[in-house]
């Protein structure tokens, strides 16, 4: 599996331990940056060439650390076709593929320490998006959303 790895400044601390333990368990990791943590790095920039290797087929799946993993999972969910999260712990990494299909994980790099960090990657990684009837039809729906509010007609709901 390809995943792409990114960081703003912020999340830089983590980004070389989350490559080191993806690419020891045998995972094509490739390195977006940021490489300066002391260089602030806006982290929708960030997100982007992420997303775009995700949307584009040049990875599977992607990584992105921030601080808080908030501000990369807000800045990820605006990409058509992207399912981001933040997920701080084991499970929710894992069960947010099998049930969403998430492609894109986000991390706090001010939340959670190294120790941590490459447990919840590798789960991430490891999962499989199980296409459970309930999970599909959810799925659509969300993938629906998505449709109805990217057409030009779109209006808000009341």
């Amino acid at each position: 599996m390809r995943i792409a790895v990114a960081a703003d400044h912020a999340g830089h601390p983590l980004k070389q331990t989350v490559i080191d333990d993806l690419s020891g368990a045998g995972y094509e990791v490739t390195d977006l940056g940021t490489n300066d943590p002391t260089t602030p790095t806006d982290y929708p920039d960030v997100a982007e060439r992420v997303c775009a290797r995700v949307l584009n087929a040049q990875a599977e799946r992607g990584i992105l650390l921030c601080g808080s993993g908030i501000g990369m999972s807000v800045a990820a969910n605006k990409f058509p076709g992207i399912r981001a999260g933040v997920c701080h712990d084991t499970y929710s990494a894992h069960q947010a593929v099998e049930h969403v299909d998430m492609n894109v994980l986000c991390l706090g790099a001010r939340v959670i320490g190294a120790d941590l960090v490459g447990r919840i990657v590798r789960a991430f990684a490891a999962a499989k998006y199980n296409g459970e009837e309930r999970h599909g039809r959810r799925l659509r729906k969300i993938i629906e959303l998505e449709k109805r509010f990217l057409s030009p007609s779109m209006t808000a709901p009341i």
